[in-house]
């Protein structure tokens, strides 16, 4: 032992490889996006992207917006869910200020018009602990997917054209690929296990 620790050898550490049901879950993020002209001034300026990927199917959203705002955070999980035609009994986060206004291991605070959102999808919010990213890492594959399959492929010419393309792909390219973890096309296993898995969607929409 005082030899292995004179090399410096450590022990792996363990870790649980997490199993969702259909309609389970999602998990949420953002990405550094492309740069795009500003609609009012014509400055290239710096985008985000938005990602929603369910746990069960690997199916995703994907949005590009200006900022990471509570209300762009709140109409991207509205457009993920539409998009989705249903919502999830949770959704795993990481602790951004417009969810989480104070991060921490046992009692963090929602930011509250999330919370209200939440209730009216009728869907449970759960942090992440601080600092760990594995905790959401169908999500972080996710973004990393659309960073490297995606954003250097393309070229743009405004928001919603680059929008227009980022959904285009998630049907085609994305939806359709063999996915490295389940082995399967995210979208058939969407359409065969998951869509009817789901929850109906709030009738009517709650405003905020």
């Amino acid at each position: 032992k005082r030899f292995l620790k004179r090399l410096g050898v450590q022990k792996p550490k363990g870790f649980v490889v997490l199993h969702f049901e259909p309609g389970e879950a999602a998990q949420v993020d953002f990405g550094s996006g492309p740069e795009l002209p500003d609609p009012q001034t014509g400055k290239l300026t710096r985008t985000h992207f938005f990602v929603m990927t369910l746990c069960h199917s690997r199916h995703m959203y994907a949005e590009i917006v200006w900022d990471q705002k509570v209300e762009t955070w709140l109409r991207c999980h509205r457009n993920a869910l539409e998009y989705f035609g249903g919502t999830v009994r949770s959704v795993i986060i990481d602790n951004l200020k417009s969810a989480i206004t104070r991060a921490c291991f046992r009692d963090p605070e929602v930011q509250r018009s999330y919370e209200h959102f939440a209730k009216g999808y009728g869907f449970r919010i759960e942090p992440c602990k601080p600092r760990t990213p594995l905790h959401k890492g169908r999500v972080e594959a996710g973004v990393k997917y659309v960073k490297g399959a995606f954003l250097p492929l393309r070229k743009f010419r405004h928001l919603a054209d680059a929008n227009h393309q980022l959904l285009e792909w998630i049907a085609g390219e994305a939806g359709n690929r063999i996915h490295g973890t389940t082995q399967e096309m995210p979208l058939r296993a969407f359409a065969e296990r998951e869509k009817a898995a789901l929850l109906a969607l709030p009738e009517p929409r709650p405003e905020k």
